[in-house]
């Protein structure tokens, strides 16, 4: 397969993003956006999909964390898109089941690059605050995400009561399940992995 990279810059009244990206990378990671949580959740996505992440994030966060928090999930979206490219040879399919102490992620982390946006987002964990991070956020970046990376994301936490261990088993959860999406197909190396012939 060709080298699947993408670099992707964003820049708005509220937001300035520059994001490096390479998908078959070894979980290098380099990322900065002022907010020590996301900055935390961010390494852990890039760790465990082996997806080498460079970001550079600055924003309105004196105002409110939001803007920032949605548009790397739009940045990150992007560069996924661009670099999976047409798509051909890929699994396509992922998903995870991941314990994080006492909070199981899902029983059903599951995703689909076939292109189609779609994001279901149940959280058992009803606690919204690490500090001053609204946790409620996440469900925003998901969200951005999906849309720009083309993709189905459904995430089910189903237990546990510490809230940065709900988030943590989400994140690592999803970083497999692109992982094992990414993943190439030694069987189908040119084939693109739909029955319409066009994702």
């Amino acid at each position: 397969m060709d080298a699947r990279k993408a670099n992707v810059e964003r820049k708005t009244n509220e937001t300035d993003i520059k994001l490096s990206l390479n998908l078959d990378g070894d979980g290098s990671y380099s990322i900065e956006t002022g907010v020590p949580f996301f900055n935390h959740m961010l390494e852990l996505l890039s760790k465990h999909s082996l997806i080498d992440l460079d970001i550079k994030a600055t924003g309105d966060i004196a105002v409110d964390y939001h803007h920032l928090v949605e548009d790397v999930g739009l940045v990150l979206g992007e560069a996924v898109n661009e670099a999976l490219g047409e798509r051909k040879g890929i699994n396509r399919y992922g998903f995870w089941v991941l314990p994080m102490d006492d909070a199981l992620a899902s029983a059903e982390v599951a995703l689909d690059l076939g292109g189609r946006p779609y994001l279901v987002y149940n959280l058992a964990n009803e606690k919204n605050l690490i500090r001053d991070f609204d946790t409620d956020i996440l469900e925003h970046f998901w969200r951005s995400f999906c849309d720009t990376a083309k993709l189905n994301l459904h995430i089910d936490q189903k237990y546990g009561d510490d809230l940065h261990h709900a988030h943590e088993a989400v994140f690592k959860a999803v970083a497999r399940a692109l992982r094992m999406a990414c993943t190439a197909d030694e069987r189908a190396l040119d084939a693109l992995p739909s029955s319409k012939g066009k994702i």
